[in-house]
């Protein structure tokens, strides 16, 4: 089977703006990512994270360093400020070399963050178990 670079996005909604709340939300939602994809970090080519703008008080790429993503390159960011988007969201997007095609992937949104993606919320709750 031929391997390619695919995108694997997951969002969640995290409690309140401190270091404790970003790290363990953003671990919950990268783990359920890897276990529902299958995803191998050595698999993994990169990684984006982004937080809404109320969210400060950590990287939440630290998360997956902790998880032992020690060698994969991860980049932090802040998302658009749009009026009236959610707030509180930890964005992930994994870069992952894999033989699955693009309509196995899974993507994960937790926590109230399946608002974003009414596309995907059916498929979701099903993964998920939420």
């Amino acid at each position: 089977m031929t391997r390619m670079c695919r995108g694997v996005r997951g969002a969640t909604v995290i409690e309140e703006n401190t270091r404790e709340a970003i790290l363990a939300g953003t671990r919950e939602l990268l783990q359920r990512m890897i276990d529902v994809n299958g995803i191998d970090s050595d698999d993994v080519a990169s990684a984006i994270f982004t937080t809404t703008r109320d969210l400060n008080a950590e990287f939440p790429a630290v998360a997956a360093r902790q998880l032992g993503w020690c060698n994969q390159a991860l980049l932090c960011s802040h998302e658009m400020a749009i009026p009236g988007a959610l707030d509180s969201v930890v964005r992930i997007l994994v870069h992952w070399n894999t033989t699955k095609n693009a309509k196995e992937i899974r993507h994960i949104y937790l926590n109230g963050a399946e608002t974003l993606r009414p596309d995907h919320q059916h498929a979701e709750v099903r993964e998920t178990g939420s």
